[in-house]
Formats: C-alpha cells, sequence, structure tokens
C-alpha cells in the first residue's frame, strides 16, 4: 500500500476538523525527517509504507507516542513497520482532535 493512498484520506479527516494539509506535512516530517521536497516525492512515486519508513531518519522522540489506535497499544506492537505506521496514525488523530501542535511533536513546555 502506498503512503499516496492514506495520505489523502489523513488529509481529508484532519480538514474536516478544522486543520490543514500543511499540519499533516509537518507531523509527517517531524516523524520521518522527510522535507517536503522529499515528502511531495515520495507521495508522487506513490511510494509503499515499507520503503518510506525504510529510508526514512526516523524521530527518536517517536517513543514518546503513546496510547491506542483502534483499540491496539502502542507500546504492544512489536512488528516494527505497523508501528510506525501506528504512531504516524497517532499523530493524525491527535491532529484532528485539535491537540495543539507542540504537543503532537513532542515539544517540552515552555516555563
Amino acid at each position: 500500500m502506498s503512503v499516496a493512498s492514506v495520505y489523502r484520506l489523513y488529509v481529508e479527516k484532519v480538514e474536516r476538523k478544522g486543520r490543514s494539509k500543511a499540519e499533516v506535512d509537518e507531523v509527517i516530517r517531524w516523524l520521518t525527517g522527510h522535507t517536503q521536497e522529499s515528502l511531495d516525492r515520495e507521495l508522487a512515486n506513490k511510494t509503499t509504507f515499507e520503503t518510506f519508513f525504510a529510508e526514512a531518519r526516523l524521530n527518536p522522540a517517536r517513543e514518546l507516542i503513546t496510547g491506542s489506535v483502534c483499540g491496539v497499544k502502542l507500546a504492544e506492537i512489536d512488528e516494527p513497520l505497523l508501528k510506525e505506521i501506528r504512531y504516524l496514525d497517532k499523530l493524525v488523530d491527535e491532529l484532528a482532535k485539535g491537540r495543539p501542535m507542540a504537543k503532537i511533536l513532542r515539544q517540552p513546555a515552555e516555563a
């Protein structure tokens, strides 16, 4: 399955909740280390999730993402690719729920 096939659904989901495509791109870039140009290229090339994550510079802070996606706790997912996909799903869910971007991107609170 290509990232592009799901990306459009991510964008539709967040736009229904008043968020933007640019914010979806921001969380994907944060998670994967892609630039906007490389993300656009991967989407245009219909890159598979397997290749997309294999070639990414994954953010070590992604392990701060906790909770459940589709009733499955992230901490209980053993298959590496599925875990990365679920991290992305969780970030998009948080975006759609209106969570502040700083919290979505696991940035420390300012004092």
